[in-house]
């Protein structure tokens, strides 16, 4: 069983472990819901005492949902953490920026296996988010569905028989269902297609955005792709559309990779050795430059021009190579930038070398 600590410390992710599906290009899938209680406002609305009743009534049916998930799951108050474990969740993909702006009667609960978390008084009183490794939505969801029935079960979740379920935002009112999938594309970056995938989403109904997802920059050639609408669909419509949007992708991005293969193959294979040669000796190295670096250096395992480094490395690089990480690691919020950068190098290195950063 992990330890609450161990949330913060480790930087393996079960959901982010290189397994499943078109795994060299789809780092992950997601499934998230969006539910509130009826009679109270909404988080952005509601005043502390209703923010607490929601937090009460999410907390009084954890229980079931553990039975349900068959797991048991770490409550975290969000006023009772430091500013860097706070932003080590964001970099976990287990909260959301949102969450952090007003801590005050916010939680998360997470499954001991990491693969769940419920948000609690973010945008909506619930936000029931499941991820998998590689390209499988279909997993995720029946995880956060099988949550969601335990949660409606026991408590009055907010419906209207014409507009579904009631959120905040209106982009998810209907199922309140957001599936979104995240891609590794170095290929269409290298090649310059990725302008044409980026333009003709939102005529498919949907959205492209970064790591983080929504106004965050795209770095390591990360894409989350996801359906911008919920209301007027089904839950299976929209998670088979993005489905079939995402295989596209898939094909497009095999077909970059095999391009850079056939015609730039010495020149791809210089810049893949370069950037490891960077990483595994580099003794100060920033958090862009790390993800830009790891890029190359997984697209070349993959493209096997490289095999001094395993796959997973790049995704375990996801996590440990953030700021926020390393500050909580060191248990210092105020490290300069130089410390931040050098203990940065120091992780890269470990990874690289197959070792655990608590070895070195």
């Amino acid at each position: 069983m992990m330890s609450v600590k161990e949330l913060f410390d480790d930087y393996h992710l079960s959901w982010l472990d290189n397994s499943g599906d078109e795994s060299d290009i789809v780092l992950s899938s997601r499934i998230r819901l969006a539910r509130n209680f009826r009679q109270i406002p909404f988080p952005n609305r509601a005043d502390f005492s209703q923010l607490a009743e929601v937090r009460e009534m999410a907390t009084s049916v954890l229980g079931e949902v553990e039975t349900a998930a068959g797991e048991a799951f770490d409550q975290v108050s969000l006023e009772q953490l430091t500013d860097p474990e706070k932003k080590v969740l964001i970099e976990k993909h287990l909260i959301s920026q949102n969450l952090i702006r007003n801590p005050q009667y916010r939680s998360v609960f997470v499954s001991q296996s990491r693969h769940c978390s419920i948000m609690v008084n973010e945008e909506d009183h619930l936000r029931i988010q499941c991820m998998v490794s590689g390209f499988n939505l279909e997993t995720p969801y029946a995880m956060a569905s099988k949550l969601d029935d335990v949660i409606e079960s026991k408590l009055d979740i907010a419906f209207d028989e014409k507009m579904g379920y009631l959120t905040s935002c209106p982009t998810n009112l209907g199922t309140g269902l957001r599936a979104s999938v995240m891609l590794h594309l170095p290929g269409l970056v290298f090649t310059r297609n990725i302008g044409g995938i980026i333009n003709v989403s939102p005529q498919l109904g949907l959205a492209v955005r970064g790591l983080y997802g929504e106004g965050t920059d795209v770095i390591g050639n990360i894409f989350q792709i996801s359906n911008q609408l919920t209301l007027g669909f089904t839950e299976t419509g929209l998670i088979e559309n993005l489905t079939s949007a995402v295989r596209e992708i898939i094909a497009h991005e095999r077909r970059a990779r095999k391009a850079l293969q056939l015609y730039t193959k010495e020149r791809l294979e210089d810049e893949v050795w370069r950037a490891f040669g960077i990483l595994k000796y580099a003794r100060f190295l920033s958090d862009t430059e790390v993800l830009a670096l790891a890029s190359k250096v997984r697209l070349g395992i993959d493209m096997q021009l490289i095999d001094e480094a395993a796959p997973e490395c790049f995704n375990e690089l996801l996590v440990a190579s953030q700021t926020n990480y390393l500050q909580n690691m060191a248990g210092n919020e105020n490290l300069s930038n130089n410390e931040v950068d050098r203990k940065r190098a120091e992780i890269v290195r470990c990874i690289l070398s197959g070792k655990s950063a608590r070895e070195e």
